[in-house]
């Protein structure tokens, strides 16, 4: 089977997936071509990517002979996949008139208002309802998915690829956790007396994941208890926050992009997520199968992954944050039983192979329909 996988501008999640996936799929002896812009196909390692994104720096040419290249490939296919809202306009723009048929992977909500919202909304009417298939990554896009007018609108989880590792590893003890926080806090010019209790975070520095309640959570930290976030992104925001914690004495410090993170979730007693939104975050399952205790916000798909086997608190409220992580700190047993529930429910989600036989089936079924 030929299938063509399209996907936009990204640098994190999406593009992983992607990878994986098209990794998986050609080991079961289907033929993938990806179709990404250059940045995708540089971040990702790429180097047998088709560069034909509509959203370069060609203007209207450029876009016109990027449509052009992707209708021709996609005229060879079997089945057309695109990967996010702009990936999804811009296949059911270049395959009109094609047989070929075209399945839509929605990653992330559409969070603006007013006059843009229902701009952005026809143009995923448009999308839904011309797709054979759309698949959301959280039970709520595959809701919005139906609202907008799919015909066929399902769930399909985005898995971790470091998952699998991670579960294989045993998790350290307390002093194999203290012991690799020092040397982490050290290595990164951190300097905190006693028995650090490393609260982590893993994310972008960007407004969707609300590092203001975060850096709020921290002024009810227990002693010796230090948050560190793990990412880069926006550099006026990452100066704002960093500029507040350090006005404010808040034992909170951002690192920036770390080559290991496996290290960080292996030297943290808590894993902290207070994003406005999430379908299913990879650092969350990343967190649950390294058996660190997760709080998360409760949004999106995150209550999918976390209900029953972690905290959900709600969005914005950074006392519930700062509650949440105390109990996790100063009781045992809680920490205890979420680490080990968070493993057990890892361990049942299916992995890249498994989620690459099931995307194989539906291509097959979406091409018998058509």
């Amino acid at each position: 089977m030929r299938v063509v996988q399209l996907l936009g501008r990204s640098t994190g999640g999406i593009g992983t997936h992607v990878v994986e996936l098209t990794r998986e799929l050609r080991a079961l002896g289907d033929d993938v071509v990806v179709v990404t812009d250059g940045l995708t196909a540089s971040t990702f390692g790429l180097s047998d990517a088709l560069v034909a994104w509509p959203g370069g720096h060609g203007g209207l040419a450029g876009a016109l002979r990027s449509l052009r290249t992707l209708r021709r490939t996609a005229a060879t296919a079997d089945v057309l996949h695109a990967h996010g809202h702009q990936a999804g306009l811009v296949a059911v723009l270049a395959t009109l008139g094609l047989r070929t048929p075209v399945v839509v992977s929605q990653h992330n909500a559409v969070l603006a208002a007013g006059w843009r919202r229902r701009l952005l909304d026809l143009a995923q009417q448009v999308v839904a309802r011309r797709a054979d298939l759309v698949t959301g990554a959280s039970s709520d896009l595959v809701e919005e998915a139906r609202r907008l007018g799919a015909r066929d609108a399902r769930l399909a989880p985005v898995p971790s690829p470091r998952v699998p590792a991670l579960l294989s590893a045993t998790p350290p003890d307390d002093a194999g956790r203290r012991a690799a926080a020092r040397d982490l806090l050290r290595d990164n010019g951190i300097d905190r007396p006693g028995e650090p209790r490393l609260v982590l975070t893993i994310a972008r520095i960007a407004p969707q994941k609300d590092l203001d309640t975060l850096v709020e959570a921290t002024r009810a930290l227990v002693p010796h208890a230090v948050w560190v976030v793990v990412g880069g992104g926006e550099e006026s925001l990452l100066a704002r926050l960093s500029q507040r914690a350090g006005r404010d004495g808040l034992p909170v410090h951002f690192v920036g992009p770390q080559a290991d993170p496996d290290r960080w979730l292996q030297a943290a007693d808590v894993f902290v997520l207070a994003s406005r939104w999430e379908a299913r975050a990879l650092v969350v399952q990343e967190a649950m199968a390294a058996g660190v205790p997760v709080v998360a916000t409760d949004t999106g798909g995150l209550r999918d992954l976390v209900e029953g086997a972690g905290t959900l608190v709600p969005v914005g409220d950074a006392a519930a944050v700062a509650a949440a992580v105390t109990a996790y700190l100063t009781d045992p047993a809680a920490h205890r039983v979420a680490a080990d529930a968070g493993r057990e429910r890892a361990a049942s989600w299916d992995d890249g192979e498994r989620t690459a036989r099931r995307w194989h089936e539906w291509y097959r079924a979406t091409l018998r329909m058509t």
